[in-house]
């Protein structure tokens, strides 16, 4: 009896048992200890804090940031290839052959001539016969016949003239990244759009669900889940005049500890993903030994998506973060609707702690243990 007495007190004395992270009350205090060179903040997760953080961290889309441009049409550019065609009306006939022109007479019919295809130089010109060196940078087709048919004007006897752009040097996108083939797209007055580039480069390596779309114009740069500008029409823009888009491989995961179903990192697609969705990946909380109201998520929080909540006096980590512990009770039905709208980052950690009553389970459980242990070796002796 004696030694029963003496292994309960041992145990009693015990600061604590087993377990698999801090309990509730420890992170909730967690904000008077620090975290390296910044102090950590716990705030509860609350129906305007999730809709504060939504509303500051959600992500750029291609037709608000960037926006359509307008389809190139034909805007001519030195390094194009054109080639012009002139008709001319009997019986003066200013490109025809001495034969050429007592057929034409005789006959009365037009003729048209084909000159040779054209590079559109450095300084923007090309030469035509009769019409001189003509300026044809800037200027579409249909102006550059204008232009040629008024050179030629007194000239040739009613002249027409069209002009064809054969190869476009001057309006082309760049695809690069995660494609089967990285490759320069020319544009056409159809005003090819986002998705077309990337189907003319190959198609992605990687699964739709996990790569990234980054379109840099100009000084502009902005990135988008590629399902979601599958999913949403309006996110396949037309392209612009050498627009740089990137295919990236993006593997975003989250890590579940603690009370739960199942401690894991998991991962999870570009488009995002929920807090409620998160706890359902992970199979809920464990029943036994789950504290509801004591989930958290760690995060190193951008700032703007917390204004006003955090003190101007927070200390920031190296990369201008906030560490913060968000808790969730999930004792309180409404905080199911507020997790479905909460998003889950890249490297957060989700936590669920014991309930006081799991510990206690636990200390009963030695105490038993021991209490057979010692009847069982004072039954034998």
């Amino acid at each position: 009896m004696h030694i029963l007495l003496a292994s309960c007190l041992t145990l009693a004395g015990c600061s604590g048992f087993g377990a698999s992270g801090p309990s509730t009350s420890k992170i909730v205090q967690a904000d008077r200890s620090a975290l390296a060179s910044s102090q950590i903040r716990v705030i509860d997760l609350t129906d305007a804090v999730a809709r504060q953080v939504s509303a500051a961290t959600a992500q750029a889309s291609f037709s608000k940031t960037i926006g359509g441009a307008v389809p190139v049409g034909s805007v001519l550019g030195p390094g194009d290839v054109v080639d012009v065609t002139i008709w001319e009306a009997p019986p003066a006939v200013l490109y025809a052959s001495a034969a050429e022109m007592r057929s034409l007479v005789t006959t009365a019919t037009t003729r048209s001539t084909t000159l040779p295809e054209q590079i559109i130089d450095r300084s923007g010109r090309l030469t035509i016969p009769f019409a001189g060196s003509i300026v044809a940078s800037g200027k579409t087709p249909h102006q550059l016949e204008q232009l040629i048919t008024s050179q030629l004007a007194g000239k040739a006897n009613q002249p027409q003239v069209m002009v064809r752009l054969t190869k476009n040097a001057t309006a082309n996108v760049t695809v690069v990244g995660e494609v089967s083939n990285s490759l320069r797209v020319s544009l056409s007055p159809k005003g090819e759009r986002l998705l077309d580039a990337i189907a003319a480069a190959g198609g992605v390596r990687q699964p739709v669900a996990k790569t990234m779309v980054q379109v840099t114009r100009g000084d502009r740069v902005v990135a988008m889940p590629l399902e979601k500008v599958i999913k949403d029409p309006s996110q396949n823009i037309i392209l612009s005049a050498d627009d740089v888009i990137t295919a990236y491989y993006q593997p975003y995961s989250f890590t579940a500890l603690g009370a739960v179903t199942r401690s894991a990192e998991i991962p999870f697609e570009a488009t995002g993903l929920t807090l409620a969705q998160a706890l359902g990946r992970i199979g809920g909380l464990n029943d036994d030994r789950a504290n509801a109201g004591g989930v958290f998520l760690f995060r190193l929080e951008d700032p703007a998506a917390l204004r006003g909540a955090i003190p101007e006096d927070a200390e920031f980590t190296s990369n201008g973060k906030v560490p913060i512990i968000y808790r969730v009770d999930l004792k309180n039905p409404a905080s199911f609707l507020v997790a479905q709208g909460f998003p889950i980052r890249n490297g957060d950690v989700l936590y669920v702690s014991n309930a006081p009553v799991s510990d206690l389970q636990k200390f009963l459980s030695i105490v038993s243990s021991v209490t057979f242990s010692v009847l069982g070796v004072a039954n034998s002796l």
